[in-house]
């Protein structure tokens, strides 16, 4: 019973197993009902919408998994779209995309290929406030750029030392500071340091009593 576990120590998560498989709502409402509230669930899209599809062709894909993850309410926290590395910057594929998207979701975007990270692509997230993924890892690191009222971090490198932890702890609060929402995940591993560096990360970030 994992989720129950991060549940009663986090108050967000992000899902994975939807990216294998497209949710329902009744196991997206499974998931909630394991919750506290207020809590945020965030839900990464379908690797047939990113991965098999390649953001192509994709629109009743992209419906029906915005659809079920609308059901979540307020315990929807973003959803993820996460491309694949060697997806490279295709501006007019992007902008299609962009255009299947329901208005005012709350969506952040991982590109791993280093072509995507450039002010083209920023703007194109600003203008529909939508997140670019802060995404740092030993592969490849993002630049720190808010697009929207919210902002999103995947810090999965696995050989974080404290002195890293509180450098990005210092990092998010002075450039987040005025976004509603921020999502925080680090990678979960066998090891279990994932837990281990968002507890820190949490010390850090609560102001002090």
């Amino acid at each position: 019973k994992m989720l129950p576990y991060y549940a009663a120590r986090f108050p967000t998560v992000e899902i994975n197993y939807t990216f294998y498989r497209m949710p329902n709502e009744k196991l997206v409402g499974g998931w909630a009902a394991q919750t506290p509230s207020p809590y945020k669930l965030t839900l990464k899209a379908p690797r047939r919408i990113t991965h098999d599809s390649r953001l192509k062709n994709c629109d009743d894909l992209v419906s029906a998994f915005c659809r079920v993850a609308g059901t979540l309410g307020d315990k929807l926290g973003a959803v993820l779209f996460q491309l694949p590395p060697s997806s490279k910057k295709d501006l007019p594929l992007f902008d299609a995309f962009l255009d299947m998207l329901p208005p005012k979701v709350c969506a952040a975007f991982e590109f791993r290929h280093p072509s995507w990270l450039d002010d083209e692509v920023f703007a194109r997230l600003t203008r529909r406030n939508l997140a670019l993924c802060v995404a740092d890892s030993e592969k490849l690191s993002t630049p720190v750029r808010i697009t929207a009222d919210y902002a999103y971090f995947r810090l999965r490198d696995e050989g974080y030392t404290p002195d890293d932890i509180t450098r990005w702890a210092e990092t998010i609060a002075r450039d987040t500071a005025s976004c509603k929402h921020v999502f925080v995940y680090f990678k979960h591993e066998e090891e279990g340091k994932g837990p281990e560096f968002a507890r820190l990360l949490q010390q850090y970030l609560q102001p002090q009593a």
